[in-house]
């Protein structure tokens, strides 16, 4: 099949946010349209991100401040998507987690004990409350063969100013001091998301398709998942970029407004 007829037969997209929706503080061309157009044709859309720093809710509280009144329900992070797998595989469990607050909270909602002591899960997220003693506390359990999952990949999180260390860095910390890596990781460009997100909006894994602007997160989801994949132009990608990148996209874009001709015109 070809990444139109994927694209013409998908029901549901996955939308990455900073670089695809909105850039900081504004919507991107063509933002609106595009969920107007899709609510139109009556396919789901479910907003997908990688940073597990934050709770699903105040992503939901952003877009709405920036003209798209929306729900959390409508939002998946990574953090989420995590406690899902877990509740799922073993319901209510003893979780030492490293995590902001926000995270806490996501965990204590879907049933998860937090514990310090004889925990019977690690869960590695990207916190910026990360102190020491948090990190030594990891490397230990890591060390005495806890199971060990990670939220996500990411090395660094893009900023206004830069960039800021993630859980990447962090994975690499425990490594360094334990020589072992994490038995799982959720986040793009890993499956587990994908099937999370399938299961949050009622359809296959391959009606989904993923739009956003990251080859190596968003663009990879489609090798891991088989799901369609739309790269645009407006975020972190340039054209030129996809000549050396492993990672080939369906379909290529400008923006969101580009794609919503694309859906005018073919669905």
């Amino acid at each position: 099949m070809t990444g139109i007829e994927k694209l013409s037969t998908v029901r549901g997209f996955l939308l990455d946010m900073d670089g695809t929706f909105y850039l900081g503080d504004r919507l991107l061309e063509g933002a609106l349209r595009f969920i107007g157009l899709l609510r139109e044709q009556k396919k789901g859309f479910l907003f997908l991100t990688n940073n597990s720093s934050k709770h699903r809710r105040q992503y939901a509280e952003k877009i709405s401040r920036l003209g798209l009144p929306l729900t959390e329900e409508l939002v998946l992070t990574s953090g989420e998507a995590t406690a899902l797998y877990l509740r799922e595989q073993h319901p209510g469990a003893n979780v030492f987690l490293v995590g902001t607050p926000s995270l806490e909270d996501e965990f204590r909602q879907h049933g998860f004990r937090l514990v310090e002591q004889e925990p019977q899960f690690l869960v590695l997220g990207f916190d910026t409350t990360l102190t020491y003693k948090k990190l030594w506390a990891l490397c230990d359990f890591v060390r005495a063969g806890v199971p060990y999952i990670a939220t996500h990949p990411d090395f660094n999180c893009p900023t206004e100013k830069g960039f800021m260390p993630d859980v990447g860095a962090m994975i690499a910390f425990v490594k360094a001091a334990t020589d072992r890596e994490p038995d799982l990781v959720v986040g793009k460009p890993n499956r587990l998301i994908v099937d999370a997100a399938a299961v949050k909006m009622n359809l296959e894994v391959n009606q989904l398709a993923m739009i956003g602007d990251r080859l190596y997160t968003d663009i990879a989801l489609g090798q891991s998942s088989g799901i369609a994949t739309v790269l645009v132009l407006s975020g972190e990608t340039k054209i030129e970029d996809l000549k050396d990148s492993p990672f080939r996209p369906d379909y290529t874009f400008q923006n969101l407004a580009s794609v919503a001709d694309w859906l005018e015109s073919n669905c």
